[in-house]
């Protein structure tokens, strides 16, 4: 399976009574395919994965697998945890309905050593059919996937590629560099919008984005610019949308990108997500709101706009 370019985690939208918005949620799908992203991550992070059950989840892989079939847009399914067993069965799950692959993240909170880490993955690619995309968020986590680890992974024929999020463009180069010396390697994608056009200048292969959620379009344009040669100009389109990239942080991922998605949605009925998540995540804060809403005014949207 080759995969380069853009791949959204998507939001979960919520109806204000707290359950799934499944008319929201295939909106969000058709505006993806629509601008021709090369995946989705349906209960990645942004997705909000801790709060949702098993079910619930099977329900929004389910539906993205339905709305990307006949597509060019592959469905890689967040299926990790911090418990093995659950991390192999909704993977195995995930595969054998239908995902193109499964985001298993490093487990979080138990803080394993590296033998636990690869045990851990390696128990998932012997369960799936389909290839596994390793997820490194120490920041969330509290635990970072070591190069050599991931190198050692990297021979297994199911584990093909690397979403890396620590925002550390270093860390990116020593990663390919153990992938070199291993003789083997992982396709590696920035987890973070900031880096993206950093991480492609070292070799990454794209990005798991938060942005795409809201400008898809764009995002693709940044790659597309700096694959065909024309560097300064991808660099402009990320100078002009690094406000964002900052702001959709201001905090805890995914409650400022829902935030701007209401904001720019023209009523209840049309918008792709609405700002609800799920507790313990609270709403944006007042001065976390005019800091967002002031972001998103420097890169052209506006209270009712539509995404660009």
């Amino acid at each position: 399976m080759k995969l380069r370019g853009v791949i959204t985690a998507l939001v979960t939208p919520f109806k204000p009574d707290g359950s799934l918005d499944l008319a929201a949620y295939k909106r969000l799908l058709q505006d993806q395919l629509a601008a021709g992203v090369s995946g989705v991550i349906p209960c990645g992070t942004t997705g909000e994965s801790p709060t949702l059950t098993p079910d619930e989840k099977k329900t929004l892989i389910t539906e993205a697998i339905r709305a990307c079939t006949g597509s060019s847009t592959v469905v890689i399914a967040g299926t990790g945890s911090n418990s093995t067993p659950e991390s192999v069965a909704l993977s195995a799950w995930a595969s054998q309905a239908g995902a193109a692959a499964v985001l298993v993240v490093t487990p979080y909170y138990n803080k394993p050593s590296p033998a636990g880490l690869q045990a851990h993955f390696t128990a998932v690619a012997e369960a799936v059919s389909c290839p596994v995309m390793l997820y490194n968020v120490p920041g969330r986590t509290g635990v970072s996937l070591p190069p050599e680890t991931a190198a050692r992974l990297a021979s297994h024929p199911r584990i093909r590629f690397l979403k890396e999020a620590t925002g550390n463009v270093a860390l990116t180069s020593e990663f390919i560099d153990q992938f070199r010396l291993s003789g083997h390697s992982l396709d590696v994608f920035s987890g973070d919008d900031a880096t993206f056009l950093p991480l492609l200048a070292v070799g990454a292969a794209g990005v798991v984005s938060v942005a795409s959620n809201l400008f898809p379009r764009e995002m693709i344009r940044i790659q597309s610019l700096f694959e065909s040669g024309r560097h300064q100009e991808a660099f402009e389109l990320h100078q002009r949308f690094y406000p964002l990239f900052r702001d959709l942080f201001v905090e805890s991922n995914p409650v400022p990108i829902k935030a701007a998605l209401e904001f720019v949605a023209a009523d209840a009925e049309s918008a792709l997500c609405l700002a609800s998540a799920r507790a313990p995540l609270a709403a944006l804060g007042t001065e976390s709101r005019r800091r967002l809403e002031a972001s998103l005014a420097r890169c052209g949207f506006r209270p009712g706009g539509g995404t660009l």
